[in-house]
């Protein structure tokens, strides 16, 4: 209570608080500005700082790190892509509804954003930047290996072989190689999904090898 005998109201926190948020969300625009256009190697705590206009500072306390700066970055472009509809797949009861569901929402989010080849070439000259990617996309195998769980394979080889395929075929780089200049998201989504589909019953390995 302030000395007039009214209850205090917290505007002054709520302004700080909404500036932070506002602050945050034009670094992490810059950030990703910065990962699209130039590459992960022009990326630091300076350069965004500078893209903004506020102090190296104001960054640091913001994320922490350069790697806490990705990690906000690419947690931006999941949302933005509408990586949050890998929960409502998961939680389908029939776990073929569920690889449908993920590898629609995959290829959703592979189509959402044209700077996402920037980020994964800039990738291959960034350690920091590659080793960030790499746990992203851990997450998707970890995904898909719970599905193969649901399954019910009980071969522990077998189980490995189809979690390295759908993970193979639901990456940037499978969807960009069949994209090309021929198809578009939908016709490389038709694609997949029947493949992936076939491999997650199991059936590749009843395929014995071509002989010459």
């Amino acid at each position: 209570m302030n000395i007039s005998g009214k209850p205090s109201r917290p505007y002054s926190t709520e302004k700080r608080e909404a500036k932070a948020a506002e602050t945050r969300a034009r670094l992490v625009a810059a950030a990703l500005d910065i990962l699209r256009q130039s590459g992960g190697q022009a990326l630091s705590l300076d350069s965004v700082a500078r893209a903004v206009g506020v102090t190296r500072l104001t960054v640091y306390n913001q994320f922490g790190s350069r790697n806490g700066l990705l990690e906000a970055a690419f947690d931006a472009v999941a949302e933005q892509g509408n990586l949050t509809g890998l929960a409502k797949a998961m939680a389908m009861p029939e776990p073929r509804a569920a690889l449908a569901g993920i590898v629609r929402t995959f290829c959703n989010f592979w189509m959402s954003d044209e700077g996402l080849g920037g980020i994964f070439a800039a990738a291959a000259m960034d350690a920091e930047l590659s080793e960030a990617l790499a746990a992203r996309n851990e997450r998707r195998r970890a995904l898909l290996g719970i599905l193969v769980d649901r399954q019910g394979i009980a071969e522990r080889q077998a189980k490995a072989d189809i979690v390295d395929l759908l993970f193979t075929l639901t990456s940037f780089a499978t969807f960009t190689t069949l994209r090309g200049e021929q198809r578009d998201g939908e016709a490389v989504c038709a694609l997949l999904l029947p493949l992936c589909n076939q491999i997650f019953s199991g059936e590749p390995r009843s395929i014995s090898p071509a002989t010459t």
